[in-house]
């Protein structure tokens, strides 16, 4: 995607604007940011479980008078159940970010990074992003890891294959960059806005502690995988900061699912 606006490239790698407004007050305090964190994290879980829930009473008739954990136990394990929910998650997990920051009176484009990036910048991330599939890749070969096995019952039972793709690969980056390198990443960030902090180690901090976040609440995979998340989300940290937009992560995720689901749909063809 390209800036539109006459800026050389390489003065936008170093543009403050980049960044979060460091001169102005946080739009959250510390306690605010830990709770919005400890949160987030629990609406992440619930939209998921409220997914399940709508999604399998909707598409399973044999739930129908089934109890609740007989709804999530057989909806959990249909492709088409759970593809249909990872979108209700995403449109949840949306309308609760929208909704935070308009209470904030919050400009919602502007703090969750809404905007286009430079090509320059976008190109640099892309080709490391390459570097990481590539690296990730040949270690996964090298310890016989399949970290896509949980896809296996999913794929087996959903009833259109390209429903599935579409939730994994372009709905589920969506909502997780939103709230990841999104709503998070700003609040933690702009807590470093005194003139004794530097705009880097708000950067920093927020770029760690987010990653290791959304790594663990992977539980569906080991610690191989889980260590690999950590550093695939400091490299869409990265994006985020040096592009100063959360489009570039969100595109770079989505090419990221996108690669990786179709290794395994041409695994399994």
């Amino acid at each position: 995607m390209t800036n539109h606006n006459k800026l050389n490239p390489v003065s936008v790698l170093n543009n403050t604007a980049s960044q979060p407004d460091f001169g102005r007050t946080p739009l959250f305090s510390r306690l605010g940011v830990f709770f919005l964190v400890i949160g987030m994290i629990v609406a992440f879980f619930i939209s998921q479980l409220i997914g399940i829930y709508v999604a399998g009473k909707w598409l399973l008739p044999a739930v129908k008078t089934a109890t609740v954990g007989d709804v999530f136990l057989f909806g959990g394990n249909d492709g088409t159940v759970v593809s249909v929910s990872i979108i209700i998650s995403c449109a949840l997990i949306t309308v609760l970010s929208v909704l935070i920051l308009r209470l904030k009176t919050a400009d919602v484009r502007q703090y969750l990074a809404l905007k286009p990036f430079s090509l320059a910048v976008g190109m640099g991330l892309l080709g490391v992003l390459i570097l990481f599939m590539i690296g990730s890749q040949v270690l996964t070969y090298v310890l016989d890891k399949s970290p896509l096995v949980f896809v296996d019952p999913l794929y087996q039972s959903v009833s259109s294959v390209w429903l599935l793709v579409f939730a994994m690969v372009i709905v589920a980056p969506i909502y997780e960059e939103l709230v990841f390198r999104g709503i998070l990443w700003s609040a933690i960030a702009e807590q470093f806005s005194a003139p004794s902090y530097s705009e880097q180690r708000g950067a920093l901090v927020a770029s760690i502690i987010t990653s290791l976040i959304f790594a663990v609440i992977h539980l569906q995979y080991g610690i191989y995988e889980i260590s690999t998340i950590v550093v695939l989300a400091l490299i869409f940290c990265y994006a985020r900061l040096k592009s100063g937009s959360l489009i570039l992560p969100i595109l770079l995720h989505i090419l990221n699912n996108g690669t990786a689901m179709w290794q395994y749909l041409s695994q399994v063809a």
